[in-house]
């Protein structure tokens, strides 16, 4: 049922930004709900602000391949602000899709995007919002199926309760087989679309897996499918050849965090960070053509005026033709003075030729996260760069003409001393005296100083979060030694730092099991929502729901693991295997680093698992250089793969593996 506009209107009228929520904006794409083609009816919803979920690219990418289709229809829902909600509950007015109006309870698939955990009780005021049961077992089949993808759901089990099923991985491929799927089952109850649904590769069901605990510690001792469509281990999805880029992006009304387009250029990563989640969860590295990607900067220019290019990867410098690129793109269009955006830069592949072919945009700033600013730490956390370079680097920057660079570092990790700490003081000094041999006093160094938080599926998921009390020291430290009051500027240094318990809310979250479903729904029942923003950040709320579900939140987020501890999330199978994740825990522990995969293989396991796509690979974007480690060369030679109770036999770390 499409919503009663003449009731909006006069909602509109006593909010913030209605612009928000009135669509109809440049390139959204509106079809006919009475069409017979189409198969099913898709809500993409973000579960945040429609400022930061018109800057999503996941989501932007999805509507424009639905709505390529002509037997799918595919429309945008976002979380309204909380002046908006409230209205909305006063006049009883359901949550709405943007392009048709329609009441989201009208879709055949709920499409949840969820990058971050902070967003899981937006989820369930969207739920509530729209007139469903917030459990997915209280939903039959009068109400659409609810699912979830983004990097947060490689550990679903917190939002277990409250989704139907997961998406694994990459979406472009999975999206199509899915709503072909319910096709099939669309008159079927919900036990059997959710089987249905449960035998696509890379779709999990939470409902068919049970779940139990060591009594003695509260650890899990077992994850058992319960039907014979679910699999034991959930293989993450992956597209093998990127679809084309996106062109016609949604022109939004209001400012948005960021307001450019933005194009892919290259997916995952082969630096092999050992904090960095996407690092690993998005492996192989896959590149766009340069032809490609300059015919698609064209069509952006022309399909949407845009002002700003964003070039995005986890790390733009390290796509091998970013120099033609940028050089063609800057010289084509010098006379429309357009800014190329460049997000994520390392200072290893950084160069001055690349600062030279920059010239033409804006002198805003450069930003760098060299994450520590030790030689030691930087090898621990395997993202080694010498402080020389780094040094070296600042000054292409500042005498090219920029005048502000952003150093980002985190705090907390692994091994970390108050010598590490510190150092990242004496870095960003040496930095502001480099600019300020250009700028003078207007030379500028911004420091962004972020609480370390383990996640799944990275070679610290061992790790556990800080002490909150320990967090707070070191910034103490840190503030004390920049100078800085409270507005955290510092005679050409302006200090950011995060909030401790948003980092503990962050990691109980990320690292949480089934249990901690109860635990946000007593939060979202509180109040807690918008979790991600600090004016609506309440941890009382949260400590709150923990202690009346006799649960706490320090054992899920400050506990170092067991080697042989099963994960809430060990069922989830994102390419790179467990054992070789241990194994490179311990070599950081010993200060050990890794060279770039692009250079030396150490058979994680991303070709193994996924050896059956390799046929529609490119064998340059796929093939790995050989194994240069014998171990590793033996075991692969002999079509085997080394187990994690004989990786954690052979190991230091504390295990429940009994001696032989």
């Amino acid at each position: 049922m499409r919503i009663d506009d003449r009731q909006l209107d006069r909602i509109l009228a006593a909010v913030q930004k209605p612009a928000r929520y009135v669509g109809g904006e440049f390139n959204s794409v509106v079809k006919d709900w009475a069409d017979p083609k189409i198969l099913a009816k898709v809500a993409l919803v973000f579960p945040d602000v429609y400022d930061l979920g018109m800057s999503n690219l996941g989501l932007a990418i999805l509507y424009d391949l639905l709505n390529k289709r002509n037997d799918v229809l595919a429309e945008r829902v976002y979380i309204p602000w909380p002046d908006m909600e409230a209205r909305m509950r006063e006049a009883r007015m359901p949550l709405y899709a943007l392009e048709s109006r329609r009441q989201l309870g009208d879709f055949d698939l709920i499409g949840v995007s969820l990058p971050y955990e902070q967003l899981y009780t937006n989820v369930l005021t969207m739920l509530d919002l729209a007139g469903m049961p917030l459990l997915s077992v209280d939903r039959n089949e009068s109400y659409p199926l609810v699912c979830a993808g983004g990097n947060a759901v490689f550990n679903p089990e917190p939002m277990a309760d409250f989704i139907d099923f997961f998406v694994m991985g990459e979406g472009e491929d999975v999206i199509i087989e899915v709503i072909l799927a319910m096709h099939e089952v669309v008159h079927a109850d919900r036990e059997t679309q959710l089987r249905r649904l449960a035998r696509i590769p890379g779709v999990y069901v939470p409902r068919f897996y049970a779940v139990s605990y060591y009594e003695a510690d509260g650890t899990i001792s077992n994850i058992e499918p319960l039907v014979e469509e679910a699999e034991a281990n959930i293989v993450k999805r992956i597209t093998p050849l990127m679809p084309p880029p996106i062109t016609r992006f949604v022109v939004p009304f209001v400012d948005v965090v960021f307001n450019r387009a933005s194009i892919e250029i290259q997916r995952g990563c082969t630096r092999g960070c050992r904090f960095c989640q996407a690092g690993m969860v998005f492996r192989p590295v896959r590149e766009r053509s340069l032809a490609e990607l300059l015919e698609t900067v064209d069509r952006i220019m022309t399909d949407t005026g845009h002002e700003e290019i964003g070039l995005l990867s986890l790390s733009s410098s390290d796509y091998s033709k970013i120099g033609p690129l940028v050089q063609t793109i800057s010289k084509k269009y010098s006379d429309r003075a357009l800014n190329i955006s460049l997000p994520s830069l390392r200072i290893e592949s950084f160069s001055a030729e690349l600062l030279e072919m920059l010239q033409g945009s804006r002198k805003s700033s450069f930003t760098f996260a060299p994450e520590a600013a030790t030689d030691r730490m930087r090898q621990v956390i395997n993202k080694y760069i010498s402080t020389e370079d780094m040094l070296q680097t600042a000054e292409e920057v500042y005498s090219r003409g920029w005048r502000l660079i952003k150093l980002y570092f985190m705090i907390g990790q692994p091994t970390e001393t108050d010598e590490d700490v510190l150092a990242i003081t004496k870095l960003a000094k040496q930095v502001l005296a480099i600019g300020r041999k250009y700028h003078g006093g207007r030379a500028k160094v911004r420091v962004g100083v972020s609480t370390f938080v383990p996640k799944p599926h990275t070679p610290f998921q061992w790790a556990g979060l800080a002490p909150l009390d320990e967090i707070r020291r070191r910034q103490v430290l840190l503030r004390r030694e920049f100078g800085a009051r409270g507005s955290g500027r510092a005679r050409g240094i302006i200090f950011d730092w995060n909030e401790p318990e948003e980092s503990l809310m962050e990691a109980f979250l990320s690292r949480g099991d089934r249990r901690l479903g109860a635990v946000i729904r007593s939060a979202w029942e509180k109040g807690a929502k918008f979790d991600a923003w600090n004016e609506w950040y309440r941890p009382a709320v949260w400590h709150e729901a923990f202690a009346e579900h006799n649960l706490d939140p320090a054992w899920y987020a400050h506990r170092v693991r067991l080697a042989d501890e099963i994960f809430p999330w060990d069922h989830i199978h994102a390419g790179v295997e467990k054992r070789w994740l241990l194994m490179d825990w311990y070599a950081a522990e010993k200060g050990e680093t890794k060279v770039d995969c692009r250079e030396h293989c150490y058979h994680c396991g991303i070709l193994t698992a996924f050896k059956g796509l390799r046929a529609n690979i490119p064998p340059a974007a796929w093939e790995c250089p050989p194994i240069r480690n014998p171990r590793w060369q033996e075991l692969a030679e002999r079509g085997e793969v080394i187990g994690l109770t004989e990786v954690v036999k052979e190991s230091m770390g504390r295990s429940r593996v009994p001696e032989e």
